[in-house]
């Protein structure tokens, strides 16, 4: 039996930023599409100090997509959006983001800049297909797109990216420096050679003397062997070291670590 405690960095000053995901497309749902951004995202958020807090999934249907950015984008501090900014007549998020503002969308010559030399380059031409993507909603400011330069935007507190992995990365670093970030939350994890029925009722105590503090048990087996990963979650690290503290005794007085 062993336990670890593993902590990222301090807190940064300031209160909890929150934020929605909402993942665009009927490739997704379809399951043609596997999506990989939502982990990366999750991952890059909880980094600087932003916390995911929901993830949806809608079509390529402009009345779904409108009604969930105006419900997300007034439940949280952020909401980002990956997929449907492409070139072909079925990314229509653009067009969904400016009703939902209830802005007018055109061809951004912004964006025209930007694209053009890469076009020149490849010695294409800026078709009417392509130039669909440099159609930008009214009063949004463009976020880089160092793979293929057709930009994303940002609109308010909803930033619109890519479904293409590389390209939406590319997109998120690209607009983290103009994003307001708050505390950042820590992790400690104790690993637990037990079955999870067998830690269940000294977990549940432990977690009603710090109610602030996430809680969660992750069960694995290894080796024919039963175990459970318990990983507290808090941005106040003296209070995550407290709760952490107390759960190891607990653990420790049963020989469990």
């Amino acid at each position: 039996m062993h336990g670890n405690m593993t902590m990222g960095v301090a807190a940064a000053a300031g209160g909890i930023v929150t934020a929605a995901l909402l993942v665009i497309g009927d490739e997704i749902l379809s399951g043609r599409t596997k999506d990989r951004n939502i982990g990366f995202i999750a991952e890059h958020l909880t980094g600087i100090g932003i916390q995911l807090r929901e993830v949806r999934v809608v079509p390529d249907i402009e009345a779904e997509i409108v009604a969930a950015v105006d419900t997300l984008r007034h439940r949280f501090d952020y909401l980002f959006t990956t997929g449907g900014i492409g070139p072909t007549h079925d990314d229509i998020t653009a067009d969904a983001i400016a009703k939902a503002f209830g802005v007018e969308i055109d061809v951004d010559e912004r964006a025209v800049a930007v694209m053009r030399p890469h076009y020149e380059t490849m010695q294409l031409p800026l078709t009417p297909a392509r130039l669909r993507m440099a159609r930008i909603p009214t009063g949004a400011d463009l976020i880089d797109n160092a793979i293929s330069k057709a930009p994303g935007f940002k609109l308010g507190n909803v930033i619109v990216m890519a479904g293409v992995p590389s390209i939406m990365q590319a997109m998120l670093i690209a607009v983290t420096p103009a994003l307001r970030t708050g505390a950042r939350m820590l992790s400690a994890t104790l690993t637990v050679w037990r079955p999870e029925s067998d830690i269940a009722e000294l977990f549940r105590a432990v977690q009603g003397e710090f109610p602030e503090v996430a809680m969660g048990s992750y069960p694995f087996s290894e080796d024919g062997k039963y175990g459970a990963h318990l990983v507290l979650r808090s941005v106040a690290v003296a209070t995550l070291t407290a709760a952490e503290g107390r759960l190891r005794a607990e653990l420790a007085g049963r020989g469990w670590i």
